[in-house]
């Protein structure tokens, strides 16, 4: 099974190891579309934080604010900051609600194996890669890059195609990461996309944001610990149902992956 995941937007503040070495990274078939993402990144972080601009052009290609600036300063050393693993980098809602750190050790490995993380900067890593906190959304646009989700859509294919391999792929990412990457047709059924509902009361439902990723994390953790290991996503929509988590069905379209509500009626 692999299982996709977005990144998140709070991160730790400091790497806690050695310096970024993209050859060390997982993916490697990656590394000359990351060398690329992040010199594109550095340069304009560093010509947004010199004294003779107030970094507005690279702010607004960054999707950050003013008060954001010191994040164009720690881009721009990316090359040389500490690292830790994406694992512990990532510290949003998500991650939380995962919980890695309290994870016993069988559910641990089973999380290295199988999940990738979704990045605008490094394409995909795995929660063990080493990488140094940073800021570049999917949604920024680079000098010589231009816009990060149609640069990694023209990489990523091949490559988490390949790493999908056999089994059911249980996307969680949201839609600007799934845009990078569409299961090719072949792979579409056994991919599940995953939507969470929040049901007020009988028949009332709404789309959650925040909470949405807390209860994908919990997803996520729940199968680890359960050792699910299903091989079709039909024994992967099961794995859930045996999890207790209210899950309905939404009609197949052929060639696309299948989708599911999980309902909540607690937040």
């Amino acid at each position: 099974m692999l299982i996709l995941l977005p990144p998140s937007e709070g991160k730790a503040d400091t790497g806690t190891g050695r310096r970024l070495d993209l050859s060390r990274l997982s993916l490697p078939e990656l590394t000359p579309a990351r060398e690329e993402v992040l010199t594109a990144l550095m340069a304009l972080s560093a010509a947004g934080r010199s004294e003779e601009t107030d970094g507005a052009a690279a702010l607004a290609a960054l999707g950050l604010t003013v008060g954001q600036r010191g994040e164009l300063a720690r881009n721009a050393r990316l090359d040389r900051a500490a690292t830790a693993p994406a694992g512990q980098v990532y510290t949003g809602v998500l991650y939380e609600a995962l919980g890695l750190a309290t994870l016993p050790p069988g559910a641990l490995r089973a999380a290295r194996r199988c999940v990738l993380v979704s990045s605008g900067l490094w394409g995909a890593v795995r929660l063990t890669d080493r990488i140094p906190p940073y800021r570049c959304p999917i949604g920024a646009r680079l000098p010589g890059v231009g816009a990060l989700s149609a640069y990694w859509r023209g990489v990523l294919s091949p490559v988490l195609t390949a790493a999908a391999g056999g089994g059911p792929v249980l996307d969680l990412r949201s839609a600007a990461y799934a845009a990078t990457w569409t299961p090719p047709a072949e792979l579409a059924g056994r991919t599940v996309t995953v939507r969470v509902l929040h049901e007020r009361r009988p028949g009332e439902r709404t789309v959650v944001s925040h909470f949405n990723k807390a209860t994908k994390g919990r997803l996520v953790r729940d199968l680890l610990l359960a050792g699910a290991r299903p091989r079709t996503a039909t024994a992967l929509v099961g794995a859930l149902r045996d999890l207790k988590y209210p899950v309905e069905e939404q009609p197949v379209t052929a060639g696309r992956p299948r989708r599911v509500d999980v309902v909540v009626t607690d937040l």
